[in-house]
């Protein structure tokens, strides 16, 4: 399986030479882009818990938590069918406020919900690159400090130092073993 973020020449470059790896879009970086097309149409001036009223400012930093709180819950379903169920219930709840986010959060969700296809204690792992990323800054960091790798088999000495670190840091040692 291949997680990335919205890349266009990847997947001809996966039918060319992994012509059976699964793409598994990061939903992160899908829910982030969607923030470029917020309308922020008819706003509420007034706190739903406080009752007070909102500046404008506060009321569109509202619209955007509360847009990304049930896009992320999608993703966040154990269940495929729930993730759709919940798809469907965010297309109901902003199709007349944010259409345009919603065309864009329906157009392609199928290469976000391919995590599906394998067992819940993964499904958190490998929904998005931030995983990936974060390893990568460690990695970045770390050679950053030593200079330059005198070989091949030393760079790989440190990349396979993080990845243990980083599972026994996340107590994911028997989570991410799949076979």
């Amino acid at each position: 399986m291949v997680v990335s973020d919205r890349s266009t020449g990847l997947p001809a470059a996966l039918a060319t030479h992994l012509p059976k790896a699964k793409q598994q879009r990061c939903v992160v970086h899908k829910i982030r882009g969607l923030e470029r097309a917020f309308c922020y149409r008819d706003l509420s001036t007034t706190d739903p818990l406080s009752q007070e009223t909102l500046t404008h400012e506060a009321a569109r930093r509202l619209c955007r938590l509360q847009l990304s709180t049930d896009a992320h819950a999608i993703f966040e379903a154990s269940t495929r069918a729930q993730a759709l169920e919940r798809l469907e219930q965010f297309r109901t709840t902003w199709g007349t406020l944010e259409g345009e986010v919603v065309r864009l959060l329906t157009k392609d969700v199928d290469a976000c919900l391919t995590f599906y296809q394998f067992d819940l204690p993964l499904h958190r792992l490998v929904r998005s690159t931030n995983l990936l990323e974060r390893f990568f800054r460690e990695f970045r960091t770390k050679s950053d400090e030593i200079g330059a790798f005198p070989n091949e088999l030393s760079c790989l000495v440190v990349f396979h130092l993080i990845v243990i670190r980083d599972d026994a840091k996340h107590d994911r040692g028997k989570t991410a073993k799949t076979g």
